[in-house]
Parts: structure tokens; C-alpha cells; sequence
């Protein structure tokens, strides 16, 4: 019996590698799934070796070439144009380099014989496995271009998301940022002018201004403190943010505080139920449509107990009461999943359901922005007060004796 090569996904996240014995490829595919494994790339061990380009490398790209490329092969597939002679095309024709350079890579491989879903499962690094997932469905089920389209409609509804959740970020953070050099201005160049006239005027300073004035001399003199004190901080951030004990402690935390666990349950699920809709009409078996959704959340505690109503749902246990016994999907997701699994139309309500979350989202970004305004526009008032307090203070004493 052919031994075939495999890789897979486990648990929604983690590569597992190994080899499995089979009739051919679509019974090891089968096998592998009855692992609780999700296959990305089968390949007969006998003419592993043989295929050509296999160890050529991928540059990767951004979300919004992945959706230019994957919008350009659509087309011209549609049109009727076979694989090869579209990658060609798009290897020579391609405004951006690394798209070109990635037509030729694949063109290269699927002339060597390969099909176009396994060449882009020797790159999920690249592509992502929820594409390559939706791209194996759709090429054996003879409809590759319609699989391209639901590819990049999700792709693109990702990037909505995400600009959305940014947009929303970046007035805050703007703002910590220009107040920082508000105040690093006022510390290092501002009350050092002011320091001798203080001191003439024979007084014990306030205990603000005081601080502020030694501050300002000790950062001009160890400017490098500054230095080293934004890389710790950039440093210790990026750790408790990837590390992974403390970014489920965080996870945690941020599902515990109002308004923003509606924002993380909303954007999270929008794209759960987003992959498991697009790859549910594309054929792919409930079970590996929810593993491929798993991949999109961000958030360790409701991926891990997503994870754990999956298992359920491989047991036989209908998809709406797993994801109830979890306790962190919302009652309308519910309602809208048992109902379509009820009446056979459950494609159609994961569609309902993502677009009820897509509602929810933008409320909860609206009145995010709306809320933010004032907290800035405090905190600003803040800062201004405490740096005028410790400029005039002073003047107010020397005036009131």
C-alpha cells in the first residue's frame, strides 16, 4: 500500500508532520481526519523528491497583495484562461515584484506537474492555511475561481476589521505620543530657562516645580536614559503581549472589561464565523470548516474553547450546543446556528450571523471613538495643568508675600 507524506493542522494552530498509509491520496486525506487532524499538503512519499521547485522560497506578502494577487488569478480564471498561462501572465504583467516574483514560483511548480492547491500548501507560511484549506476544497470540487472569489471577499472583509480596529487606535496613540514630547519639550529645554529666576527670588519651590526642574536637569544630563527607558518599554510590551502565560493573562483580563470584551468577542467571532460560512459553501466538512475558523482568533481563551467544542462537534454533538457548553458565544450566534442547522440552510445563517456581528461592530467602534475623544481631551487637560501648576506656582507665591 503508498505511504504518503503529510502535514496537518492540530488543534487549529499547531504543524503536526508525519506518514500514513493509504489506497491513494483522498483515503489518507480521510484517515487524517479521523485524527482530529486537518490535512494542508499530502504528498506521495515515493515522488516526494521528485517535484520540481519545491525548494524554492516565497517572499511573503501583505494582506493587501495577497488580496490583489488572488483578485488578478480570479479574474483571469474566470475568463477561461488555464492556471499556468494566468500565472504567466501575472509573472510578467504584475504591477508589484513580489507578486510577480510568486506567479513565476508557482507557474514553475504546476508546470512540474503539481496542482495548484498543493504548491500553495508547501507555503502556509505565505498564504495562510485558511486559503490553502478553501483552495484544495475548491479545486476538487471543479470550481477553483468561485473558491478564489469567497477567498477574496474574506480576505477583504479581514482588512476591513482590521482598518477599523487601527483607525480607532491611532487617535489615542497619536495623542500619548505628541503629549510625550509635550512634556519631554517643557522638562529638557522649558524649565531650565526658568530654574535661575526661581531661584532668585529666595523661596523654597513648590514641590511640583521642584520635581520637574531636577527631572529636567537629570534627563539632560543622562540623555541615554531616555534611550534605554522607550526600548525597555518596548521591549517588556512586546514580551507580556507574546509571551505566552502572560498574553492569556491578558486575554483574559480584556474579555472581563466592558466595551472592549464586546469589541474583541465581535471582531474575533466576525472572522470565525466568516471562515467557517466561506468554507462551509465550499464544501469542506463542518468539523474542518470550525478548525479553519479557530485559526483566526486572536484571543487564547475563546480559541481554546472554541478548540474544545470542536472536539465535541467530532463526537457528534451538534455544532449550536458545543459552542453553547462554551459559555463565550453570544445567544444570537446560537439562536442563528441551531436554527440553520435545523432547517438545512445553515450556510445562509452563518451568513446572517456575520453580518449581525458586522453590525455590532461598528456601534461598538462608533461609541469607542465617541468615548475616546473626551478621555483624551482630559488627559491632555491633565498634563497642561500639572505643567502650569509648576510654572506658576511660583510667581503666585512671590506675588501673594
Amino acid at each position: 500500500m503508498p505511504t504518503y507524506n503529510y502535514k496537518a493542522l492540530k488543534r487549529g494552530r499547531d504543524v503536526v508532520k508525519g506518514t500514513i498509509e493509504a489506497a491513494d491520496a483522498k483515503e489518507a486525506r480521510d484517515k487524517i481526519r479521523k485524527m482530529g487532524l486537518v490535512p494542508m499538503d499530502i504528498v506521495d512519499a515515493s515522488s516526494a523528491g521528485k517535484k520540481s521547485g519545491g525548494g524554492a522560497k516565497i517572499v511573503p506578502m501583505s494582506l493587501s497583495e495577497r488580496i490583489e494577487f488572488i483578485s488578478t488569478l480570479q479574474i483571469l480564471l474566470q475568463s477561461g484562461i488555464p492556471a499556468v498561462e494566468s500565472l504567466m501572465f501575472m509573472e510578467v504583467e504584475a504591477a508589484k515584484k513580489k507578486i510577480r516574483d510568486t506567479a513565476k514560483v508557482l507557474r514553475t511548480q504546476v508546470m512540474g506537474g503539481a496542482s495548484f492547491a498543493d504548491v500553495l500548501a508547501r507555503y502556509p507560511n505565505v498564504f495562510g492555511y485558511i486559503m490553502v484549506g478553501l483552495v484544495k476544497a475548491g479545486e476538487e470540487a471543479g470550481e477553483l475561481e468561485k473558491t478564489l472569489g469567497r477567498i477574496k471577499e474574506l480576505m477583504q472583509k479581514q482588512a476591513n476589521i482590521r482598518g477599523k480596529v487601527i483607525s480607532t487606535m491611532m487617535y489615542p496613540c497619536f495623542v500619548i505620543v505628541l503629549a510625550t514630547i509635550i512634556v519631554l519639550i517643557m522638562l529638557l529645554f522649558v524649565f531650565p530657562t526658568f530654574k535661575e529666576m526661581f531661584e532668585n527670588q529666595g523661596k523654597e519651590l513648590p514641590l511640583i516645580t521642584s520635581v520637574l526642574i531636577n527631572a529636567g536637569e537629570y534627563l539632560k544630563t543622562n540623555w541615554w536614559v531616555l534611550i534605554v527607558f522607550f526600548i525597555s518599554l518596548g521591549v517588556f510590551l512586546y514580551i507580556i503581549t507574546h509571551w505566552t502565560p502572560t498574553k492569556r493573562l491578558l486575554d483574559r483580563i480584556a474579555l472581563k472589561v466592558p466595551l472592549i470584551s464586546n469589541l474583541l468577542l465581535s471582531a474575533n467571532f466576525s472572522n470565525f464565523f466568516s471562515v467557517v460560512q466561506v468554507s462551509y459553501d465550499a464544501g469542506i466538512p463542518v468539523v474542518d470548516c470550525l478548525h479553519l475558523g479557530v485559526i483566526t482568533l486572536t484571543n487564547s481563551l475563546l480559541r481554546d474553547k472554541i478548540t474544545d467544542s470542536i472536539v465535541k462537534v467530532q463526537q457528534g454533538q451538534q455544532v449550536s450546543v458545543a459552542m453553547k457548553m462554551t459559555g463565550v458565544v453570544p445567544r444570537m450566534l446560537l439562536f442563528m446556528v441551531a436554527t440553520g442547522e435545523q432547517s438545512g440552510r445553515l450556510g445562509e445563517m452563518l451568513g446572517n450571523a456575520v453580518n449581525y456581528l458586522d453590525k455590532i461592530l461598528d456601534d461598538i467602534i462608533d461609541t469607542l471613538t465617541k468615548m475616546i475623544e473626551p478621555i483624551m481631551l482630559l488627559v491632555i487637560g491633565s498634563i497642561v495643568l500639572v505643567l502650569a501648576l509648576a510654572l506658576y506656582l511660583p510667581l503666585f507665591q512671590s506675588y501673594l508675600t
